[in-house]
């Protein structure tokens, strides 16, 4: 019964739009890392993908996730650029006693994607 609503709903998608963003995002990671047309930087297993993160992520993946992710992103709305994802990925850093702040992600990650 699932698996026929899934297929009338893949069915029906025409555009990026139409499919849900984590359905998308998961999908073509995955046909990324398969075909083999994307090589990875030898830096994805050391580099942090924030400033204000201690440890590099645990996914091995993680890089054609932001890829594809990014690709959605440029995709419903054009003219954004290696700024406007820093301020996207970015997150709240944690100061200890003090209150948290906003803090942009690494520009480093966003300027070897695109």
């Amino acid at each position: 019964m699932e698996e026929e609503e899934a297929a009338a709903a893949t069915a029906a998608a025409r555009t990026v739009k139409d499919v849900s963003p984590n359905d998308f995002v998961k999908e073509y990671s995955a046909h990324l890392k398969r075909s083999g047309k994307m090589e990875l930087p030898h830096w994805t297993d050391i580099v942090k993908t924030r400033r204000f993160k201690e440890l590099a992520p645990y996914d091995l993946d993680w890089y054609y996730i932001r890829a594809v992710s990014m690709a959605r992103k440029i995709y419903l709305r054009q003219g954004i650029g290696v700024g406007s994802f820093q301020k996207i990925y970015g997150g709240r850093k944690k100061n200890g006693s003090r209150p948290p702040h906003f803090c942009k992600s690494s520009g480093a990650v966003a300027r070897n994607i695109l």
